[in-house]
């Protein structure tokens, strides 16, 4: 019913209801149109400087220039006279012996390396010896000479060539500095003697004691037989008495023959030795038994053989004029008459050990620390190795084949040289003044 009503009362009143309609539509629009807000959006400009011109003075470029050394004339250095003055071999100086300068060690000449700026820097200069040909240098000399009967045999030259050994000795020890500490010893199998207790200056005094004490060493002579060796040195010398402190590790048997004075030399802190050497020496120890020995009567018979006929060889040289012919022992007289009865009838040997130029320059160190100064040598600054050189001159037989190694080895090891010199003829020529 109600419906009905209702849609009577639009039918009937269309009109008011449109106008009705409209005004509420319009008034609507009304009410969003005033709602809405007018909005300027200002969009700013970045601002932009004008820079005014500015003159400025403008430099021209420079041409690239390649800098150009120019050599500088030196004058030339003028020449100055000098007059040389020769030093007189012969003055005298006061026998002084020269102790160890303590806090320096090697003497004066080292000075110059303890500080004052090397061996010129003050003047001072290690003197120089040359022996048959091989320099060194060094301040504390200690010389080694061989006296052994290996040394004299006739294939090297006999007395005869020791001689020259000798003259060319003495001549080089008067040819020494006077500020040279020197001492000399000479050697066999058995010992060595040594001329002066302890090193001492090379005056024309102690060169004259030289001289004297070696003048009849194996002197040659006609008519003698078995004169060599120690036992026909000069007045004066001692023998050498090892110490085991000098034996440097080293067993009774090995410090024989050269190595008793070379270890005195390390004793006394020599800078520089010279070994005149003929035999290199029996340095070994057993480490065995020894076998038996069956043919000791066949030994013994050509023994006696060998011995009359060295007597009788001397005979027809003493008619001759001639020196004798030095033979050392049995052993070496078998060898010179009658060798193939040395090889078969030789007596039987211990198992040995040879003592190599290792282990004596492992020897050699050992008695040098031994018998070092306690009082220090340096200031602690500098850690210099005490250092030494050996020389060796071996003479050998004219048609030796030996190259000798194990002296070589010596040398090499222990910063020294070695050299060979082989005959007569070649220990004259090697000697420095003329010996006929």
């Amino acid at each position: 019913m109600d419906t009905k009503q209702k849609k009577r009362f639009f039918t009937k009143h269309s009109k008011s209801s449109a106008l009705i309609i409209s005004l509420v539509v319009h008034l609507i629009l009304l009410v969003v149109a005033v709602s809405f807000v007018a909005v300027t959006v200002v969009l700013k400009t970045d601002k932009q400087f004008e820079a005014k011109p500015v003159a400025r003075p403008r430099m021209p470029p420079r041409k690239l220039q390649v800098p150009v050394k120019m050599k500088k004339k030196r004058p030339k250095p003028k020449l100055r006279k000098q007059i040389m003055v020769k030093s007189r071999m012969d003055r005298r100086m006061p026998d002084i012996k020269m102790p160890e300068i303590s806090g320096v060690k090697g003497g004066l000449g080292a000075m110059s390396n303890a500080g004052l700026g090397g061996e010129a820097g003050v003047g001072f200069t290690m003197p120089e010896i040359e022996v048959f040909g091989v320099k060194s240098k060094g301040e504390k000399v200690f010389i080694a000479l061989d006296t052994d009967a290996y040394i004299m045999r006739d294939e090297v030259g006999g007395k005869r060539a020791y001689a020259i050994i000798k003259q060319e000795l003495i001549r080089v020890i008067e040819g020494l500095g006077p500020t040279t500490l020197f001492n000399l010893a000479v050697y066999d199998h058995g010992g060595a003697s040594i001329l002066f207790p302890t090193m001492v200056p090379a005056s024309s005094q102690n060169a004259a004691k030289v001289k004297k004490w070696l003048e009849p060493l194996n002197k040659p002579q006609v008519g003698t037989t078995g004169t060599y060796g120690r036992k026909t040195l000069g007045k004066g010398g001692t023998t050498i008495q090892m110490t085991p402190a000098m034996n440097g590790g080293l067993e009774q048997a090995g410090p024989r023959n050269w190595y008793r004075p070379v270890a005195m030399a390390m004793k006394d802190q020599a800078d520089t030795v010279f070994i005149l050497a003929g035999w290199w020496g029996v340095l070994r120890k057993a480490t065995g038994p020894t076998p038996e020995w069956k043919n000791k009567d066949k030994w013994e018979k050509y023994r006696k053989l060998a011995e009359a006929e060295h007597k009788e060889e001397n005979k027809r040289r003493a008619a001759k004029g001639e020196p004798e012919q030095v033979i050392r022992d049995q052993w070496q007289l078998m060898r010179t008459y009658y060798p193939d009865q040395y090889t078969a009838y030789y007596p039987p040997q211990p198992p040995w050990y040879y003592y190599t130029a290792k282990d004596y320059g492992k020897a050699f160190k050992l008695v040098r620390k031994e018998y070092a100064p306690k009082v220090p040598t340096t200031s602690g600054l500098s850690k210099k190795k005490d250092k030494f050189s050996i020389n060796v001159i071996f003479f050998a037989p004219k048609d030796d084949p030996d190259n000798h190694d194990k002296f070589k080895a010596l040398a090499n090891r222990n910063h020294g040289s070695f050299r060979l010199i082989k005959g007569l003829e070649a220990i004259k020529s090697s000697a420095s003044h003329k010996t006929e």
